[in-house]
């Protein structure tokens, strides 16, 4: 069980960095760069605000333990959601492995986190 924790909070902790924190950090620290990954896409920059957004409220969600089941996977699926149409916008319009492959790799690390959330969390 230990394991399982020590596993569940590493990843969720990187997702929170990635997902939540570098984002607001960008927007804070270097405002003008915080569409970089969006402008190229097409993507006005209020959608970037409310990616922010979205992105900081979904990723906290995940840390805070007493949040009710049902809005911990909302906040799961939100993040996915994001992911996936973050590797499908590049592969269509940039065609840039590596902006590609990053979406892919939090993913899977969203993924860890997700799974092993349902071994730690107790059975209703």
């Amino acid at each position: 069980m230990k394991k399982n924790k020590i596993i569940f909070w590493s990843a969720t902790i990187v997702i929170f960095l990635f997902e939540a924190i570098m984002p607001l950090c960008t927007l804070i620290f270097s405002p003008e760069n915080f569409n970089v990954g969006t402008k190229p896409l097409g993507y006005p920059d209020y959608f970037t605000y409310a990616l922010i957004i979205c992105k900081l409220l979904g990723a906290t969600t995940l840390i805070i333990p007493k949040i009710h089941p049902k809005i911990k996977e909302w906040a799961y699926a939100g993040l996915t959601f994001n992911l996936v149409f973050a590797v499908i916008s590049h592969a269509v319009v940039d065609h840039n492995i590596s902006y590609i492959l990053a979406p892919v790799v939090v993913g899977a690390i969203l993924a860890v986190s997700y799974i092993y959330n349902q071994k730690i969390k107790p059975i209703d």
